[in-house]
């Protein structure tokens, strides 16, 4: 039987920071900006590993030294980064530095997705972030309804899954759940669409600045070292990962020089794990030569399946 994965535990003060799984919106209205000089180039164009989500699209722009990011309704000025290494805990302090423009990214997509909500007549005044956000997603996925057919279809391939029961004893079990993934398709496909914004504005020499800090960590270490990677995020005492540590040496030992072979402990490397999608562990993350990632597997990965996956990566 193959091994569960485990949920990871971070700090319950580093998920209050990051807010992560929660989307945002901008705040309507204008905001006057002073700008030197605009761009058309974007951090994905400059610095195509940097950004995650919402920033993909942001223009980078000569700015003011006191102002770090501005959209159309809000800004965030550059006393966010003194504001947000205060925020953690010393020993995490090299973490953030080097992951301040994933946590801008967090802060940013929390305040669009606030602006969004307002700008759909959510009720904002004497509201948390979070309920507004909370509002506005259950709104817009409110309507969201699943057929009878889809409800049917779904009962003909999974009778196993239901335990043979009468679709009649079941339609309402399976009903909700479908609604439920559809909604959180939606919710996805939302948050994925922020992505395209064309409104932020991002000043330039700090994101320069930052971006070498950003890379320094063993995962874009090896995406960028011209070889394949397989990154194992995991953590000590987990019992999948602990499984798997055998057979990352033997990869080690088998592939010395063509195959990059990483570890991440995400209980003592918090940020990164959250900055590449982690939330439950062991998983394992291949990226092919060009650092692009290839395929993606959640819970304990046997050795065999393994050296599948590395020979469609072209190493015997």
């Amino acid at each position: 039987m193959r091994s569960k994965s485990w949920h990871v535990q971070y700090s319950s003060k580093f998920m209050n920071r990051l807010k992560l799984g929660i989307i945002t919106i901008f705040i309507c209205g204008t905001l006057t900006v002073p700008v030197q000089a605009f761009s058309t180039e974007t951090v994905e164009d400059k610095y195509p590993d940097l950004s995650t989500g919402v920033l993909k699209s942001a223009q980078l722009v000569e700015m003011s030294s006191d102002i770090l990011l501005s959209a159309d309704g809000f800004e965030i000025p550059y006393s966010w980064v003194q504001e947000t290494l205060r925020g953690f805990p010393s020993e995490m302090r090299k973490q953030v530095e080097g992951s301040l423009f994933f946590l801008l990214e967090q802060d940013v997509t929390q305040k669009v997705m606030v602006r969004d909500a307002k700008i759909s007549g959510i009720p904002t005044d004497g509201r948390t972030e979070d309920q507004v956000i909370q509002s506005y997603l259950t709104e817009k996925v409110s309507r969201i309804t699943v057929s009878d057919e889809e409800t049917k279809a779904f009962y003909d391939g999974n009778k196993e899954l239901v335990g043979g029961l009468p679709f009649d004893q079941v339609r309402g079990s399976i009903e909700g759940y479908l609604i439920q993934q559809k909604r959180q398709n939606a919710v996805s496909e939302y948050v994925n669409n922020l992505e395209n914004l064309k409104d932020i504005r991002i000043n330039s020499r700090w994101v320069e600045n930052h971006y070498a800090l950003a890379m320094d960590n063993p995962v874009d270490r090896a995406k960028r070292s011209g070889k394949p990677t397989m990154v194992e995020f995991g953590a000590v005492g987990c019992i999948p990962c602990d499984r798997m540590q055998p057979i990352l040496d033997k990869l080690r030992k088998r592939y010395p020089n063509r195959l990059n072979v990483v570890f991440v402990n995400v209980r003592e490397n918090q940020i990164i794990g959250a900055r590449f999608g982690i939330r439950s562990i062991p998983v394992q993350v291949f990226y092919d030569r060009t650092g692009k990632e290839v395929f993606r597997h959640v819970g304990f990965f046997a050795e065999t399946e393994v050296h599948n996956q590395l020979k469609t990566m072209g190493l015997p």
